[in-house]
């Protein structure tokens, strides 16, 4: 069967292609791309049900990290399942409603992703250069107003499925990406969709940058201080810590920055790199995050280590 015959189509659908070129490597990659699931759905998990249980873990850093956690699980739930339905079974079609929802939870997920990781960089340089006001500055109650602040913002500038509701559909309804895409699916409509796609590259812009910046300025405090510690063996290992959070950090804005660039100017980038990146960008944090943040904090690792009994020479 023809991926482009659209006329088994029905009106309230849409078709996801995949990949396109790369349709006869789809089971194939589908494997790596569920060992990321997998791994992103118990590291996520672990660190809930751990914070949750001990006591001496909760701090504003874990309670931040399982607010990322929650984030990490249902943006990557949110796409992930379908997508290998569509790898491993041909499942191409999804319902116009479906695809809307979908799209509501990545757009809104990734701002709180990029929220919380300024909210964690927040807390680190309370922790590192204030460390004896760190619990009077972050309380519980200053967490659960900055926490709801970032969900908020995440819902109030996620309004992409109401505009695609109000728009008229009347090309083709084949979606050559292998989720709902705000992008592949407003090239679909038949008038003019300029002042939405701005709209959404303007939104995205606005939220990245601002992130991006004040996380840069945390960190580059923190450095600032970690440099004038008296220890060597203190600053090489807070040195270690922010290493690794702005790896992850770096990994989900630079993927982000690709996929913008490549919406607004990289129209000869093949599509096949596009995609690509554009789903790493939806699986690699959500990979990361536990590993980074959860299993290499030492009070978390004592936990666990002691839960599971393991003895280490």
């Amino acid at each position: 069967m023809s991926l482009m015959n659209d006329s088994h189509i029905s009106t309230s659908t849409f078709f996801l292609v995949g990949i396109p070129g790369l349709e006869y490597l789809h089971t194939w990659i589908g494997i790596p791309f569920c060992s990321l699931y997998v791994v992103a759905v118990v590291g996520n998990m672990t660190i809930l049900c751990v914070v949750r249980v001990e006591r001496s873990l909760h701090e504003p850093m874990f309670f931040f990290l399982c607010m990322l956690s929650v984030t990490d699980l249902v943006l990557s739930t949110s796409t992930l399942p379908r997508m290998l339905c569509l790898f491993w079974l041909d499942s191409h079609q999804i319902a116009f409603e479906a695809c809307l929802t979908q799209m509501f939870f990545i757009h809104s997920f990734t701002a709180m992703e990029s929220g919380f990781f300024l909210a964690m960089a927040f807390d680190r340089y309370v922790a590192i250069c204030n460390p004896l006001r760190h619990t009077t500055i972050l309380t519980n109650a200053w967490i659960a107003k900055i926490g709801g602040a970032v969900v908020l913002r995440g819902v109030a500038f996620s309004p992409h499925p109401i505009l695609l509701k109000q728009l008229p559909y009347c090309r083709t309804r084949i979606i050559a990406h292998t989720y709902c895409e705000f992008m592949a699916v407003v090239k679909l409509a038949c008038v003019d969709t300029g002042s939405t796609k701005r709209y959404s590259l303007s939104v995205a812009s606005v939220i990245g940058s601002c992130d991006g910046f004040f996380i840069v300025i945390s960190y580059v405090l923190i450095l600032h201080a970690v440099f004038q510690l008296p220890s060597r063996e203190a600053s090489l290992k807070a040195l270690g810590t922010c290493g690794s959070h702005v790896c992850v950090i770096l990994v989900f804005y630079s993927t982000a920055v690709f996929t913008f660039l490549t919406h607004r100017f990289g129209h000869n980038v093949p599509p096949q790199v596009h995609i690509f990146i554009a789903n790493m960008y939806l699986l690699v944090p959500p990979f990361l995050n536990p590993i980074v943040y959860g299993v290499r904090t030492k009070k978390f690792q004592d936990y666990v280590l002691g839960a599971l009994k393991v003895k280490f020479v």
